[in-house]
């Protein structure tokens, strides 16, 4: 029952994908995180500068790395899903449920 379009889509933007990613992987590089969504490094570069910019992200210099972390408190930006946080969102992709949406990542 294989359509065309089985595997030209998916659920989430790429924005989605490099904030799942750095959810999971907090000392991840660039290339890292491009290579595992699929995109550029400029793209990633990109998206992570809109996710910081967007206080859904920070970033902070550990060395000579980057270490990000999340802040699950913030709302989803699209008006269907502004009702929740991106805490409920993250829980989905990640291990720690138990995790308090407010609690950094």
């Amino acid at each position: 029952m294989g359509g065309r379009n089985e595997s030209t889509w998916t659920f989430l933007t790429n924005h989605g994908h490099v904030f799942v990613f750095v959810t999971r992987n907090p000392d991840a590089r660039i290339r890292d995180i491009s290579e595992a969504v699929g995109i550029t490094e400029r793209a990633t570069q990109a998206i992570l500068r809109d996710l910081i910019d967007g206080g859904y992200v920070s970033s902070q210099r550990v060395g000579r790395r980057n270490t990000y972390s999340v802040d699950r408190g913030r709302a989803m930006r699209h008006p269907v899903e502004s009702e929740r946080l991106v805490g409920e969102f993250l829980a989905v992709f990640t291990e720690d449920h138990g995790q308090e949406p407010g609690a950094g990542g």
